[in-house]
């Protein structure tokens, strides 16, 4: 009776690494999103401007993508940056700054991060912020958290 199992065993257990060697090889790709408000700017802001932004990260290549949308700002979008390390409430530097040809809505974009980068934006403390004239600290921001 042993013997007659065996083959079975082994063509389970090929199928076994087979699967685990073709998920290992995949990379993940992680969905983020963020809802841009003014009431989100640190001091919060009086407009009617807001949007979204969604982006993924590859966990391969380390690669950010995104596309952020607007409307209703107080003017044209003068700057726009992802910042970090922060949470909600609190300002932080620039980590990732949009090309300046790149304002217009929808923004979209890419960027390969760094180590620490990568570990700040998976623990929630990256923003996304837009900035106007009438509000060069930022007219809209929002934390990117995952979507789900």
């Amino acid at each position: 009776m042993i013997s007659t199992c065996r083959p079975h065993v082994r063509w389970i257990a090929v199928l076994m690494l087979t699967t685990l060697a073709a998920t290992t090889a995949q990379a993940d790709t992680i969905d983020l999103k963020g809802n841009l408000q003014p009431s989100s700017e640190v001091p919060p802001r009086v407009s009617k401007g807001h949007g979204i932004l969604d982006a993924t990260f590859d966990t391969d290549t380390k690669v950010l993508a995104w596309t952020a949308t607007y409307a209703e700002l107080s003017g044209p979008v003068t700057m726009a940056h992802f910042h970090g390390p922060a949470p909600v409430g609190q300002n932080a530097k620039v980590q990732v700054p949009i090309d300046k040809k790149a304002l217009a809505s929808p923004m979209k974009g890419q960027a390969t991060l760094t180590d620490v980068q990568v570990t700040d934006l998976m623990a929630g403390q990256w923003y996304f912020n837009i900035h106007t004239q009438e509000n060069p600290t930022g007219e809209i921001r929002g934390q990117v958290m995952p979507s789900n």
